[in-house]
Order: structure tokens, then sequence, then C-alpha cells
């Protein structure tokens, strides 16, 4: 018998915890037959954001824009002409808010995407008869909830209607129907005759408005725990749970996927992974959760649970003060702990074990960075038959700076029993090789640049406003994590040279230096901040006139639409990377500035990126290890013509191309299964 739910987003689908909307997935997963139903205020471009989430099951069919939306789940077309008839009367937005203006109390909604309806956010006190009554004028129907949203829809709009068109259309009787939410805006999906759910924690004024209505659950727990929980008492679901699963792909890095929390940027390793999986990327993710860290939702994930003291151990010892200065050709800086280290070896070696198990016969297992160097040799004692593949998001050192490690050789005996190793550039594959020279098998290496993506950050720039410049003069930025190897203070070092030499330039530049909070714990992250903030304080101290100071210090995390609003604001944008394996801020500068209508920045790009590598002398290129040469660029950046700056950003543009994050995922899993055995 084929039954539907049909439920709300925020507050309903995506509430409670990640565990509770793991569960529902796999309920609902084992129960095909349940059809799923989004209807949501969101519109269809934020519903695909969501679909982002691997634990958000994916709907057949999506009731938007608070019902004047109907879209085909499986290809996000418009289902006609029912969506035509509910829209039927709609003056268009232009004319409803010229029609409102008069109303100061309501705020339109900027930034979210709406089609075919206006919503506003309006404090309770200004919910009166005389606005509802000039909607009333225009022939339009309202919707209020959560004591502060506002919506103008067209008259025969509304959730309830939508899915009362949908079910006529399909022939859904009633009594097949589940509707879930959790706001007024539901309201009218309750009045369908239906079975309900108005979940733990909802709008008290949606219960009151349903009533006793004796077919409407309401259980305690919030979110997907209390749909769950109502599909569990009208006998839709069972409370049996799968036995493991083994995956043809496993995917293994030491960070969980984001998408609980949805991170700032749709570049980096995360969100390219998450992404990948979201398009198409079959398989599962496995991460570890340190402490008592609440599970992220992940990407059919699973996890490697470890206490603070471990994550301590492993990741801010072994692997930020042991690993990671080598991997920044900086061995002198490098810290080794017996004991860290031997963290480090339970841990990779927990990681194997679990990938061990849910690894199908002849899978393939794909490994990220650094982390997890030592789980290829123990995977590989277990488990003869898989396909194992490691990629370096980092740079690799040199073969006589890997070989200051005190455990060179247990590192090399285990990257050895690779099938195939991945890298952002040849430079840092050549490494690699000449690392391993020697052993009597050695892994396929590869060369995969990892790009950004490109028509989000392009269509946020053609959108977005710039961030606030200086009064006078020109803005040079920085966008990067505070981390020694990101050379922050020698930027500030350089600026302090440049505005010795140039007098010209006191009063006409600020350096805006935007620099996240790492992770607590790690020691080198603390020394760094002490310096830096030192150094601006004396900079500032020294040049500052008026109300002009040289260095604007944002210790602070930026939502991607912030960031890009930096980037369009920003005449030169500075990366000075001791070394890189990429950089994808940069690229993120490159897609923004070709993008948005303002004149053309420079990029000034430190020759140890990876993305040096790319993008060549179309970028103003300088050495991080010589005080000179930064201060040679940066005057430079500053001086150059209009004309060479357009130039320029033409050239950046072509070489950053199109790829997308799938395109790359696709073609490392293949080159990872075509690669001769290394067992």
């Amino acid at each position: 018998m084929s039954r539907v739910l049909v439920t709300d987003l925020d507050g309903t689908l995506l509430g409670g915890d990640s565990d509770d909307r793991l569960a529902l997935r796999e309920a609902l997963d084992r129960h095909p037959e349940v059809t799923v139903v989004f209807a949501t205020g969101r519109g269809p471009a934020s519903v695909r954001e969501v679909l982002r989430d691997p634990l958000v099951p994916r709907p057949r069919w999506i009731v938007a824009d608070v019902g004047a939306t109907v879209l085909d789940g499986a290809d996000f077309s418009a289902v006609e002409p029912l969506q035509g008839q509910l829209r039927a009367g709609w003056p268009g937005p232009e004319r409803v808010r010229a029609a409102l203006e008069r109303f100061p109390a309501l705020e339109y909604q900027r930034g979210v995407a709406q089609d075919g309806r206006c919503s506003y956010y309006l404090e309770p006190a200004d919910l009166t008869a005389e606005l509802t009554a000039a909607v009333a004028g225009l022939g339009l129907a309202w919707v209020y909830s959560g004591g502060r949203f506002f919506d103008v829809l067209p008259p025969e709009a509304s959730k309830g209607a939508a899915v009362r068109a949908l079910a006529e259309k399909l022939n859904w009787p009633a009594d097949s129907v589940l509707v879930a939410g959790d706001s007024l805006n539901d309201l009218s999906l309750f009045r369908l005759g239906a079975h309900g759910v108005i979940v733990g924690g909802a709008e008290p004024a949606l219960g009151a408005a349903v009533g006793d209505d004796p077919l409407v659950h309401r259980p305690e727990r919030p979110g997907a725990a209390g749909i769950l929980a109502a599909l569990r008492s009208l006998g839709w679901v069972g409370r049996g749970a799968r036995a493991p699963r083994r995956h043809a792909l496993v995917v293994a890095y030491h960070r969980p996927s984001p998408l609980a929390r949805p991170p700032a940027s749709p570049n980096g390793i995360l969100p390219t992974l998450a992404s990948a999986f979201h398009d198409g990327l079959p398989g599962i993710w496995v991460a570890a959760r340190p402490g008592d860290e609440r599970p992220a939702a992940g990407a059919r994930r699973d996890d490697v649970r470890l206490s603070a003291a471990e994550w301590s151990g492993y990741f801010h010892r072994a692997c930020k003060e042991t690993l990671w200065p080598v991997l920044m050709s900086a061995p002198d800086r490098a810290v080794f702990d017996p004991d860290a280290w031997a963290v480090y070896r339970s841990v990779n070696a927990r990681f194997a074990e679990h990938l061990a198990e849910r690894a199908a016969p002849g899978g393939t297992v794909w490994l990220h960075d650094y982390n997890l160097w030592l789980v290829p040799g123990l995977l590989r004692a277990t488990r003869p038959d898989l396909r194992i593949g490691l990629f370096h998001h980092t740079p690799f050192p040199a073969p006589e700076v890997f070989a200051t490690l005190p455990v060179a050789a247990e590192l090399r005996a285990s990257l050895a029993r690779l099938d195939w190793a991945g890298f952002h550039t040849a430079a840092f594959a050549d490494r690699f090789r000449h690392a391993l020279a020697g052993l009597p098998a050695r892994p396929r290496v590869g060369v995969h640049p990892l790009g950004v993506d490109r028509p989000a950050v392009e269509a946020l720039a053609r959108t977005r406003t710039p961030a606030p410049r200086p009064a006078v003069g020109r803005l040079v930025l920085s966008v990067e994590r505070l981390d020694w190897a990101k050379a922050p203070v020698q930027k500030v070092d350089a600026l302090d040279r440049l505005l010795t030499a140039r007098p010209d330039l006191r009063g006409q530049v600020v350096f805006r230096l935007v620099c996240p909070p790492p992770e607590p714990g790690i020691t080198a992250h603390d020394t760094t901040r002490a310096l830096l903030e030192r150094r601006i304080a004396e900079v500032d101290a020294r040049w500052s006139h008026g109300s002009w100071h040289p260095v604007e210090y944002r210790p602070d995390s930026l939502t991607l639409p912030e960031v890009v609003d930096e980037y369009l604001a920003a005449d030169v944008f500075w990366v000075t990377s001791l070394q890189d394996g990429m950089n994808l801020t940069a690229k993120e500068f490159v897609a923004a500035r070709a993008a948005g209508a303002r004149p053309p920045g420079v990029l000034v790009l430190s020759r140890r990126t990876g993305a040096a590598e790319q993008f060549g002398s179309a970028a103003l290129l300088t050495d991080p290890l010589s005080p000179a040469d930064l201060t040679a660029r940066l005057a430079q950046a500053l001086d150059t013509t209009p004309a060479e700056r357009r130039a320029r950003m033409a050239r950046l543009s072509a070489l950053l191309g199109h790829d997308r994050p799938i395109d790359w995922a696709t073609r490392i899993v293949g080159a990872i299964r075509q690669a001769p055995s290394g067992g």
C-alpha cells in the first residue's frame, strides 16, 4: 500500500539532532513505499541546499514558497498546470511591495529567493487589521508564523492547497497521508483530513489552532524524532535496525562532514566531498568524533569515537606539532612526542579496523591527508582485496625534509602499500616518488588539482554589496585561518617596511587581515596569535594618524557571502603561504572578481602554493621567505595600472576553469580502481 509523508523542513524534518535525522532517513530507506513530499516556506534554491545533507531523505515532490511553487523532486521542474492554478491572481512582487510600502513595520526578507510570494519580517504587535485588510484588498492571502514571519501569497496558494491538488492528481486517499509541521504556516496541512504530527517544541499557536483532532499525533520528541514516532505509531515503519552494510566505496577523513551546520564556504575538502556525495558519489564517510562532540550530519557517515585526550594527542600533538611542520618544509619547528605518536598509531589502527569492517569485498577505500598515513599498511594486512588510495591536500616535502621525521621509515613502509596517491601539483607528486624511492613496491601517483564551486561564488558576486572600504586609499586583503604557515606576521612586517620606504602610501593603504580563530589546544597557533597581535599593535602605534590605522585585524569567522563582500571590496588580495597544497581563497577571489561588476583586483600569490602552478604569471608571484620580495610585490600590486589589472584578471579567469566537485572526485575514484594493486 502506498503511503505519503508530507513534511515541513525547518523545525520539523530538520529539527532534532543528527542521530534522530539518521534514524528517520534509515527508516524511510527501509520503506520505499513511503513517498516523501516537502512542504516548506523555502524557495527552490534553498531546498537544493538542504538536499546537500545526506541525512535528508530525497523528496518525490516539493511544495515550496509556502505553497506557491510545486516541483517534481526528480528534476525540479514545475508541476503544471497545477502550479499555475495555485498562482492565479498573483500580481507580481513589485506591485505587492509597492502597495504595502505604507506599512513601515514590514521588513522585506532580502537575500531570500522568492517566487510567487512576498515574505516579510513582522513583530506580532504590528500584525494589524489595517495590514491584513490591505492584503485582502489586493485579492491576496497571507500567513503569519513563528511570531515573526509574514508571507503574502496568491489567493489560492497555501501548503495545504498545494498538497490537496497533488493528492487529487495522484489519487492519494486522505488516510494514506501523514502531514508533519511545527508552525502556523503548516496549519493548512492539518486541515486536509489526513493523519498529522505536530512535533515536539512546535509553535504553541499551531497546537491550539489544530485542537483535539484525533488524527493528529503530538509526540514529545522534536523534529525528525517526532516524525519517526508518528510513523511507528501508524505502523508505517518498523523498529528493527538493519545490519551494518558494506560499501563499494568508503571515504575516510579525520574530520566529519560539515552539513549539520552549513560551512562558511562551499570550497575546501569537507564541502567538496559532501557536494560529491550529494551529486551521486556512492558509499559512506568515516570520520573521527572527538570528545563529547555531537555527531554532525555526514555523507552516510560512520564515526570513530575518540576521547578528548585521544584527540589532543592525535591531532593537536602528533598531527600539528610533529607532521605539520615537516609538511610545511620547516622541520626545525617539529616536536616529536613518543606518547603522542603512540596515540596517532592507535587512532590510525582504529580507522583501519573500522574501514575493514565497512568496505565490501573488492571495494575501494579513499583516504585523505597525512592524518591517516599509517592506515594503508594496517589495512592492507587485513584486507588485501581492497583498492586503497590517498589524496594529499597538503604539500609534500622534499625527501631530505621528510627523512627528518623520527618515524619516517614507519611512514614510508605504510605509504608504499597504497595502490594510488594523489596530489594537487606535479612538484608535490615528484617529491613523494623520491621519498619512496628504493622500496620494492610503490603506488601509482596522480595529479588532480582541486578547484572551487565557481557558480556559487559567481552568483554571490553578482548580487552582493562590497564590504566597507577605507575612507581613502587602497585596500589590501587577506582571508586565511590563523596559522604560522600562512605567514601573517611576515605580512605585517612587509607592510611596515613598505610604509617606511614609501611615505606617499601613509594614510593611503589599509591591510585588512580576516583571520578566523583556530581550534583551541594547538600551541603553535597560540604562539603565532600572540606574536601577530603584538606586531599589529606596534605597526599601528608607529604609523596611525587621525582615523587611519594601517592594519585592520578581524579574528572572525565569516560566512561565504560575507567573504565574497570582502573580495569585492579589495584592491589587492594577498596570499603569502610558506607552503600550501593549493590555496582555494585565491581561486575564490578570482571567481568573485571575474564575475563582479567592480574593477578587477590584483592577486599577489605565494610561489609556494599549488595555485601558483596553475595561475603562473597571471598572478603577481611573491616569495614569502624573502622579506624584500614580499615588500616589493606588494608595492607593485598597489602601483598596477587599471589596464594591467584587467589583463591579469582575464588570464586568471581563463586559467581557473569550471571543474565541478563531482568531476574531481569521480576521476580520483576511477584512478584508484584502475591502478595496479599495490598489495
